[in-house]
């Protein structure tokens, strides 16, 4: 758009906006001598999309960022639905709450405003608190609704605003279209009624959420316990909750599990929206453990334990040489699943499950021992959804995972809940330990008995609008010519997860897939491999996920089979490359 379009544009929502902060960010901008050599484009560019995970975006003035007049008029939208399609909505309320990011308290306090002048009783955390709570917050009250102000593990800049349901799951499809239609008719930010907190507390639809809720947590979480009490607690710790919130409550499920002698990173102990020690607040992200493992070489420390800020994730390292080495997540959701599969005994037929693009083991770790495992497409949405479909069915739902560091054990959290996962973890190594095993036999004996994977991702990145022209046609090659074989590995069947079905390559044949349509493909490879295929939803990028099964054999060094697999990950890797006409790393 030309340069008195844009400052039409921004001139018009700075009339609408009712913060004064981001008007003068946006007056600052126009007064420039060259406005156009500005981000003010990109900010009117569009608006932020209100998806399946809610919004998330860069902090600032404008629709295409994240501010006070963008989430007023979704939680509009929200209470809308809410009150329309949710059975006795306003009676059930909505809980409120938000980690410590730039924002976070403002957009907390302005979506409790919003929701209880539309009606909807309102229970409020006032003061920062983990991802993980709410969500179990919106399963113990029975609320028709939850929304957390976080951006997870996003860079300083971000910030979101994230929507639970009233089955304390994610929204999935055709929920969140359903809302962006109702934000889409929503009024200027300026006119959506906002009462003063105060007046809202004073006539009770406002109220604060109750120490009691976080007592419920944590005494759930005793529950998930395998061994109550059992392995040795005297397991040295160090805990990094990543300049975010999960610090207090990770610290004590620890302590009421009997795991006392936990460390903090002091850098990185208390919220810190500035993320000063890291680059990226992502506990997957290259440096970003380095305080960590300093901490715990220094301490002797048996163990390592990461939440990214909102604590919905969990990152784990354990003593390796004279270090510390970081498991994958597709190795700690291995560990969890056997772990709590082999250990507890079941009462009924029992089921787990996985994201699409997390690693195949847990699902022939399920079939050795008789158990339910069921695939979902990428997100813990989907995970938890799934998992209430199995429950239904009368299954007991023991464990989901995806490999981005997502864990949920149990159904205390209808999400990934990184302390949970934390306390489950610390006492499957308490308890190798008092068997005299480190985690890596528990590693090498899962390899031996189930088969050793490995894995890895390349990401394919093209810019601006030619590139996603260009990775949307990569997709389409793929799906219309698929390979033969990979790297000499017969390709034996294909998953066009667009088109719901799965084809053999065998013998011809099709059948159905039963997950929603997505842009993926899967290519099974007849030595039990697999490579995935996927663009990214967030950035203009593809992404190729391989797994590659190696047996281990009668007496052979896990260490050999591992070199196999990975040596057959590297030629898969370069055959994908070379399809695709992506150049060698």
């Amino acid at each position: 758009m030309d340069l008195a379009e844009l400052r039409r544009r921004a001139e018009r929502w700075m009339q609408d906006d009712p913060d004064p902060a981001t008007r003068a960010e946006l007056a600052a901008l126009l007064a420039q001598p060259d406005p156009g050599k500005t981000d003010l484009a990109d900010r009117f560019a569009g608006a932020l999309e209100f998806g399946t995970a809610g919004l998330r975006g860069v902090l600032g003035a404008g629709p295409n960022r994240m501010n006070r007049a963008v989430v007023a008029r979704a939680t509009s939208g929200l209470a809308g639905e809410l009150l329309a399609g949710v059975p006795r909505a306003a009676e059930r309320g909505v809980i409120v709450g938000g980690d410590a990011r730039r924002l976070s308290r403002e957009l907390s306090e302005d979506t409790a405003a919003i929701l209880a002048a539309a009606g909807l009783r309102v229970v409020l955390f006032r003061h920062p608190v983990p991802t993980p709570l709410v969500g179990f917050a919106v399963k113990r009250l029975g609320a028709a609704a939850g929304v957390v102000v976080t951006a997870s593990h996003n860079p300083p800049e971000y910030n979101g605003y994230k929507v639970y349901w009233d089955n304390a799951a994610q929204i999935v499809p055709p929920i969140d279209a359903r809302i962006a239609a109702r934000i889409g008719r929503a009024p200027a930010a300026r006119e959506v009624p906002r009462p003063s907190l105060d007046e809202l507390y004073a006539r009770g639809l406002v109220t604060d959420a109750s120490p009691e809720l976080e007592r419920a947590y944590l005494d759930a979480l005793r529950g998930l316990a395998v061994h109550p009490g059992r392995g040795d607690r005297a397991l040295r710790i160090v805990y990094t909750p990543m300049h975010g919130v999960g610090d207090v409550l990770a610290r004590k499920a620890l302590a009421e599990a009997g795991f006392t002698d936990v460390t903090s990173v002091p850098e990185q102990q208390q919220p810190d929206a500035a993320f000063p020690t890291v680059a990226f607040p992502n506990p997957e992200e290259k440096g970003a453990m380095d305080l960590s493992f300093a901490l715990a070489k220094k301490t002797g420390a048996h163990l390592v334990l990461a939440n990214d800020p909102d604590a919905d994730r969990l990152a784990v390292a354990v003593p390796e040489g004279d270090g510390f080495r970081q498991l994958t997540g597709n190795q700690v959701g291995a560990l969890l699943g056997h772990y709590l599969l082999t250990e507890r005994p079941a009462s009924r037929p029992r089921a787990v499950i996985a994201s699409l693009v997390s690693s195949p083991l847990l699902g022939h770790i399920a079939a050795a021992l008789g158990v339910r495992y069921d695939e979902t497409l990428t997100g813990f949405k989907w995970v938890a959804n799934r998992a209430m479909e199995l429950e239904r069915e009368g299954l007991e739902f023991v464990f989901g995972f995806e490999e981005a560091l997502g864990y949920c054990v149990g159904d205390v959290v209808r999400d990934k809940d990184g302390i949970s996962a934390a306390v489950v973890f610390a006492e499957l190594c308490a308890v190798l330990r008092e068997r005299g095993q480190t985690v890596q036999d528990a590693l090498d004996a899962i390899a031996r008995r189930y088969g050793l994977f490995t894995s890895s991702q390349i990401n394919v990145t093209r810019k601006g609008a030619e590139g996603a022209a260009a990775l949307r046609a990569m997709m389409d090659k793929l799906r219309a010519d698929p390979p033969r074989d990979l790297a000499g590995d017969a390709v034996v069947s294909v998953s066009d997860y667009d088109a719901r079905t799965r084809t053999d390559r065998r013998t011809g044949a099709s059948a159905p897939l039963g997950l929603p349509r997505s842009n993926v493909l899967a290519f099974e490879l007849a030595s039990g491999s697999r490579v995935i295929a996927r663009p990214s939803g967030t950035e203009p990028k593809a992404k190729f996920y391989f797994d590659v099964r190696e047996a281990v054999g009668e007496g052979e060094p896990v260490a050999a089979a591992t070199a196999r697999a990975t040596a057959s990950q590297h030629r898969l890797e370069a055959a994908v490359r070379a399809r695709i006409g992506e150049p060698a790393s």
